[in-house]
């Protein structure tokens, strides 16, 4: 007779690991408690870039939303409105909270991206243009980007020295070089670079972003429209300018 007694402690593997992690994700922010308004406002913009935005996470911030919030209510309505509603912020009332959590909302507080400099510090050396430590080296595409078509430059610049068609969507962890025409979407420090830039030479953009900041086509004043543009964080928000050749 075998034995086959085994040791279950000792066969055992680990399967799982629990660590920190960091998304960009979207934010709805609630200027009133007026839902219907606010989810009218979701669906234009949804519209406007629906692969970006369909099915995609967003985090509700409630901050200026008031104290009579149906929770349950906002959680229907973005969810038929075509995005996944993952949490709340700006909700700092243990009440509000609760409310929040029985919707089955998370509870997110936002973490702070901008440090105050003391004087002294405003006046050391401008911060290094070296690249960061361990990205890679640029990933270039010499090809038309068309139409349904994802790029993603994990850890690395991206270059494109063609166009990028309408639908199609490029993504870098680092800044991206646009040698052409951009139509479609640019996503640039998708790792939450705020040193991360957008450089493009025609701008017709359905959507660009820097770290998680975005604008859609209707947010582009019209004077940078069809220009070769610079766009990157500027006071924690997006900003835009002419391209010098």
């Amino acid at each position: 007779m075998v034995n086959l007694s085994i040791n279950l402690n000792n066969a055992m593997t680990k399967t799982t690991e629990l660590k920190g992690s960091s998304f960009t994700l979207s934010a709805l922010h609630l200027i009133d408690g007026d839902i219907k308004k606010a989810i009218d406002h979701l669906k234009e913009k949804i519209e406007l870039a629906p692969n970006f935005f369909a099915s995609a996470p967003v985090v509700i911030d409630i901050s200026n939303a008031g104290k009579d919030i149906n929770f349950e209510q906002l959680k229907v309505a973005i969810v038929d409105a075509g995005m996944i509603p993952v949490g709340i912020s700006g909700c700092k009332e243990q009440a509000l909270q609760n409310q929040a959590k029985s919707a089955g909302f998370a509870i997110m507080n936002a973490a702070r991206t901008v440090k105050e400099k003391t004087a002294a510090e405003s006046t050391e050396a401008e911060p290094s243009s070296q690249p960061v430590q361990g990205r890679e080296s640029a990933l270039i595409i010499r090809t038309p980007v068309r139409s349904g078509q994802q790029i993603y430059a994990k850890n690395r610049d991206l270059i494109i020295l063609n166009h990028v068609s309408a639908g199609a969507e490029i993504i870098a962890d680092g800044c991206i070089h646009i040698y052409g025409t951009l139509r479609g979407r640019a996503l640039a420090g998708a790792n939450g670079d705020l040193e991360a830039t957008i450089f493009c030479q025609n701008l017709q953009s359905e959507l660009i972003s820097v770290a998680g900041n975005y604008w859609l086509s209707d947010n582009i004043q019209d004077e940078f429209w069809g220009k070769g543009v610079v766009i990157s964080i500027t006071d924690n928000t997006l900003s835009i300018e002419h391209l010098a050749l």
